[in-house]
């Protein structure tokens, strides 16, 4: 069983690195591939695929790696006292000091999940870290400039944005416990269950552990980790980017319902980092209306095609279909009342 999951675990390896050397050499030699008279000629499509998937994977990079070091640094200097000593033992009290949480930290949902998988294994409970992970991505100081620069003209939707991120983390946090209760949830390795990482080794006569060395091992592992999920999942969200007919969907989007559900599958096809989908969202603005413009931010960064990936590598898949569904019947309802009754 162990050699099977070992197998499984570097074929993964091999495809993630396969296809970012296969998308660097088209990179490279784009323009050579572009000419007629090339040894090979490649489609305008491929070309397009390459661009997209470069573009998300540059994009999301910085954020994964600082995803990955702050969740060493937790791994390393928090420990589970001490989550449990800070954080309120009534589970529902404890819903709004987590996203309160999420508005100080400036972490994007490139770099959450592995924050939130972390601070889960500390002993953070689950529906806790589910109110971070969809608070901390939208609330953080950096996604409210960009919302504020791309809609200097329009600020109900940077006050609606974060209005909703708010009050919708606290609701799914709770929908979240009412469904699983705290339950186990997470995937476990078979060497973290046996308490054998090599990175948590310490030799016998090392006293005191050298904290920033382990800092670096627990960031390097959880990057490689983390890293080949991103690149399959960008690769994903490039070929539906370039395949999908967009002006099928414009077409639906012709009402307040449609619309904001079609702007909801954009969001999570498109898969952008949320420190720069308001400049996307805001080029929608003579298409779509204010409400499915909102859903646009607020659904995104929530749940995308290259979160769902790496969640259902790290979390049960009970769990994540559960989360996907909480989340998109919350964001749907939600932005449909504020289009009815506000907007």
């Amino acid at each position: 069983m162990k050699i099977k999951k070992t197998i499984s675990s570097i074929g993964k390896d091999i495809v993630g690195i396969a296809l970012l050397f296969f998308f660097l050499f088209l990179f490279f030699n784009i323009e050579g591939l572009k000419q007629e008279n090339g040894w090979f000629t490649l489609p305008a499509s491929l070309v397009n695929v390459n661009t997209i998937f470069l573009g998300i994977v540059i994009e999301a990079i910085p954020f994964i790696l600082l995803g990955v070091f702050f969740s060493a640094l937790i791994q390393v200097y928090v420990s589970e006292e001490s989550l449990q000593r800070y954080l309120p033992k009534n589970a529902y009290l404890a819903l709004l000091p987590a996203a309160i949480l999420g508005a100080i930290f400036p972490i994007c949902e490139c770099a959450i999940v592995p924050i939130v998988r972390r601070l889960i294994k500390k002993g953070m409970p689950l529906h806790v870290g589910v109110v971070f992970l969809v608070a901390a991505p939208i609330l953080n100081p950096v996604v409210a400039a960009s919302t504020y620069f791309a809609f200097q003209n329009q600020l109900v939707v940077l006050y609606s944005r974060m209005g909703l991120a708010f009050v919708l983390a606290i609701i799914i946090g709770l929908f979240m416990y009412l469904l699983f209760k705290n339950s186990e949830q997470l995937k476990w390795t078979t060497n973290e269950l046996t308490g054998r990482e090599l990175i948590q080794q310490v030799k016998p006569l090392d006293k005191k552990p050298n904290r920033v060395k382990q800092t670096l091992y627990h960031a390097a592992d959880e990057f490689f980790l983390m890293g080949k999920y991103l690149i399959i999942g960008a690769f994903l969200a490039a070929f539906i980017q370039t395949f999908l007919d967009r002006n099928i969907l414009v077409a639906i989007g012709s009402n307040e319902w449609s619309s904001t559900a079609v702007m909801m599958a954009f969001a999570y096809l498109l898969s952008l980092c949320s420190e720069a989908d308001a400049f996307v969202a805001s080029s929608f603005g003579s298409m779509f209306s204010t409400g499915s413009l909102i859903a646009f931010l607020v659904y995104g960064p929530m749940i995308d095609l290259k979160n769902t990936i790496m969640l259902f590598a790290f979390f049960k898949a009970k769990f994540v279909l559960g989360f996907i569904a909480v989340v998109t019947v919350t964001v749907f309802a939600a932005v449909m009342i504020l289009q009815l009754f506000i907007l």
